[in-house]
Formats: structure tokens, sequence, C-alpha cells
């Protein structure tokens, strides 16, 4: 993802393996699930999607800006399955932050990890390509996980439920 003046970029996602987030997406409205590289897949937090997964519980739940109230419950179901993490990441010019954890075999298994960014932040060590690792996704020399799966192709939840279905 290049970096810059005037260069933006924001998502708020449920991401996992490409074959648990379709079958747990079934039973969420509004979810569209977007295939990465690697094998996984990424939901945006849309509005609908926050309203059907929310139990009306505090929003900003572990530290994070748009994670539903009591969505982290259900994603610690879906993690019985297999790791499931929530991403968010908001950056404008080359500065921002992210957040991620990491769910698994029913419990939280990694943060939330959040990290203030600076210009020329290093993503290979930032929380979304931590939770990317967990995942099981991995990098080539000259890249970061969050680049290896594919995650500089959009730069908003609207770019990727654009991109929803058919793209890989």
């Amino acid at each position: 993802m290049r970096e810059g003046p005037g260069v933006g970029y924001e998502v708020q996602a449920v991401i996992a393996g490409d074959e648990l987030l379709r079958a747990v997406s079934r039973d969420v409205p509004g979810a569209r699930v977007v295939p990465l590289r690697q094998g996984l897949s990424l939901m945006p937090m849309t509005d609908e999607v926050f309203d059907a997964v929310t139990d009306g519980g505090t929003e900003g739940a572990l530290g994070f800006w748009r994670l539903p109230g009591g969505f982290e419950k259900l994603l610690a179901r879906w993690s019985a399955a297999g790791p499931v993490a929530y991403v968010e990441a908001e950056y404008f010019g080359g500065t921002g932050e992210q957040r991620a954890a990491v769910w698994a075999d029913g419990e939280l298994v990694l943060g939330p990890l959040d990290a203030p960014t600076k210009k020329w932040f290093s993503r290979s060590v930032s929380p979304i390509s931590g939770a990317l690792r967990r995942l099981g996704a991995r990098r080539s020399p000259g890249e970061d996980e969050f680049d290896a799966v594919g995650l500089d192709r959009h730069r908003s939840n609207d770019g990727w439920i654009g991109g929803a279905e058919g793209e890989g």
C-alpha cells in the first residue's frame, strides 16, 4: 500500500479462512465476503452487518472503534471452526492507527493489539500483520503480510464491497 500526502486508507473487517468466513456469514444479513490471497477472505463491517451482529452492548469493545457490542462473543463462537481476526485501520497521509485481535478455539488468543502509526511505519510489525500471521499468512521478501494477502487492493470498506464476490 502506498502512503503519502492525501492518500487515505480505512477498513473495519473480519478476516478468516475463505470457507469458514463464507459459512458463518450466511446468517449475517448484508454480509459480503471478498476473497483475499492465501486462502483468506474479508467481510467488511458495513452498517447493515453492524446492526445484524450487535447485541446492543457498548460500542468500542476491546478498544476498537467499530466492533459491535457483543460481537466478540460471536467471533469466539465462529473461531471454534478456525481462527478469526477482526481488524481496523485508518490512515491519511501516512499517519493513522491500526487495531487487530484474533480468536481461535473459542477464545481470544491475540490482542487486542493497537498501534498509532507514523510515516514510514513498518507494517511487518503492525497489529494487522501480526493477526494475519496468526491466520497463517506468509510474506515474501520485500513485502509484509498485509500486502501478501492483498489488503492493499482497496482503500476503504466501500472499495471492498464493490469488489466483493469474484476477486481473488
